[in-house]
């Protein structure tokens, strides 16, 4: 035999709805009877205590009463007077006692002889009193009223009572009522669970709670688990999520949910990053920014759902790590480049002398290669007399290669004076360096035109006891003045850099030039562009040396 069992159905938003509702009703219905019930009892009380009342003293101030009350066997006389009393008045009970305390007239007669039950002991001393007594093991709603004499004496007391209805009278009393609001809030509640639901599904893409929760468990283990910053937006540039590492890469506070970019203080690359004002695409492209400091690399998504654009959704990686090792290995770098544009050289020039050899022209093949010498004398003799720094050195001779090869001129500036620097301000020296001088052969090279042997950059180096200064000329087209600052700020998408690639590496050289205390800018000459760069460096190696010995 097999058993299959039937998976467990979950119950829907509508119906969950429904059920809260109907509770809901149920509990304002209890209240309500609650209320009914009091109201209820406290308007017998007022009522029929004044009826009752005004009944005992009706029936005290009776001629009959009152002549009847002092006479032998007054319940002969009394019977038939409080009999009608209570199927005129439609009460319980009706008694009259004499000063004493002792019924002697009552309209069940087996209390006749009995004490009368008091509400107070001022009843005996002629005073009227209403409440409630237990009477014949019924409660009820009692008045008692004194029988006076002509003469004010005290004959007796007349007691007057009306039974409270229990409380299952009171609802049977109530449920017509009751039914009806049970039926009408039921249909509402049902309709109103209905709509309610619908909307509520439109709001949440038609899933149901439960789904719901399973999405907010797996976003928070998703975007808190991961090493990446997220930063999520809706249409009005509004955070509607970050996590810590987002939070800490964009340097945010905690309660920045909720607030819009501009209310953060968050303005230029970044922002246009972020909110996707840029032009072009931004989508599924790595864009570079420098915040505060951090080298950062962002990825941003529009979300949209059936047409109706949600928001947008952004990583952030931090690159500033890399950007450093990128900087210590720049003298490596640098080096690297120099064999590769010698080796790209030599190769060129011993072609010229196998040609040269092959057709005969053995004297020619010696005064080229004495020219080749000498040339290479004076650019080294020039060179490591003015930059004695040997990374900075090699880097300038690389960079003059790679020049050379776009048919750029690379020239050192007869005021270049640079000695030698600790090994960490040589590296950061060379990084700035090699950024601007990159920078400049790129701007030679399209403003002057492929070929033009007039393109041309120019290097000056100058120091002095605690700084290092930087000037690079070249001949390119310039830089517009609007977007002097924006060279620094923005990353390979910059409009200063779409003719050229002045992204990633200007940005470096700024935020190497600030963590040493100085900085970069750029004007126009008649020539073209010219970036200064300033930075702190420590005590030049030489002197450290001459001043250990």
């Amino acid at each position: 035999m097999v058993i299959t069992s039937r998976p467990h159905r979950r119950q829907t938003l509508a119906g969950e709805l429904l059920v809260w509702q109907l509770a809901i009703v149920l509990i304002v219905l209890v209240a309500v009877a609650a209320v009914s019930l009091s109201q209820s009892t406290a308007t017998f009380d007022r009522v029929e205590g004044r009826r009752v009342t005004a009944l005992a003293e009706e029936t005290a101030s009776n001629p009959l009463v009152r002549t009847q009350l002092v006479r032998p066997a007054p319940a002969e006389m009394l019977a038939p007077l409080l009999q009608s009393t209570v199927t005129r008045a439609g009460v319980t009970s009706a008694m009259v006692a004499d000063r004493k305390g002792k019924i002697v007239a009552a309209t069940n007669p087996t209390l006749v002889g009995t004490r009368l039950p008091t509400g107070e002991p001022g009843v005996a001393a002629v005073r009227g009193w209403s409440g409630e007594l237990p009477v014949e093991g019924v409660t009820q709603l009692a008045a008692q009223a004194p029988v006076l004499g002509n003469t004010g004496a005290h004959l007796g007391t007349v007691m007057v009572g009306r039974a409270t209805p229990s409380v299952g009278q009171r609802l049977v009393g109530a449920s017509s009522y009751l039914l009806v609001y049970l039926g009408v809030a039921s249909v509402l509640g049902l309709a109103g669970s209905w709509l309610l639901a619908r909307r509520i599904k439109r709001q949440t893409f038609g899933m149901e709670p439960r789904e719901i929760a399973g999405l907010a468990e797996h976003r928070e283990a998703m975007l808190f688990g991961i090493a990446e910053g997220v930063v999520a937006l809706d249409p009005q540039q509004r955070l509607t999520l970050v996590n810590e590492v987002g939070r800490g890469l964009l340097d945010l506070p905690e309660n920045c949910v909720g607030m819009s970019l501009a209310d953060l203080g968050i303005e230029g690359r970044l922002y246009d990053v972020l909110a996707g004002t840029e032009p072009g695409d931004l989508d599924r492209r790595d864009e570079v920014v420098v915040r505060r400091g951090r080298v950062l690399v962002m990825n941003r998504m529009d979300v949209t759902k059936d047409g109706r654009r949600l928001g947008s959704v952004t990583t952030l990686r931090d690159r500033t790590e890399l950007a450093r090792m990128e900087r210590e290995l720049g003298s490596f770098r640098s080096t690297t480049e120099l064999l590769r544009a010698q080796a790209h050289e030599f190769s060129n020039q011993l072609h010229t002398i196998s040609g040269l050899i092959q057709i005969g022209e053995h004297d020619e093949v010696v005064r080229y290669v004495r020219a080749l010498r000498k040339h290479r004398e004076s650019l080294d003799l020039h060179l490591t007399s003015r930059v004695r720094d040997r990374a900075v050195a090699a880097l300038l001779m690389a960079k003059s290669a790679l020049a050379s090869e776009r048919k750029v001129r690379l020239k050192i500036s007869e005021q270049t004076s640079l000695e030698r620097l600790e090994p960490t301000d040589s590296a950061d020296v060379a990084t700035v360096l090699g950024n601007l001088v990159d920078n400049a052969v790129d701007a030679a090279a399209s403003g002057s035109g492929t070929g033009d042997e007039g393109a041309w950059v120019e290097v000056e180096l100058r120091q002095d006891a605690s700084s290092v200064e930087i000037v690079v000329r070249d001949s390119g087209p310039g830089v517009a003045p609007e977007l002097a600052q924006e060279v620094f700020s923005h990353g390979f998408t910059t409009k200063a850099a779409q003719g050229g690639d002045r992204g990633i590496g200007l940005a470096l050289t700024r935020l190497v030039c600030k963590r040493r205390g100085g900085e970069v800018s750029v004007a126009n000459t008649s020539a073209g562009a010219m970036f200064t760069a300033r930075m702190s460096v420590g005590r030049p190696a030489d002197r450290a040396t001459e001043g250990v010995r």
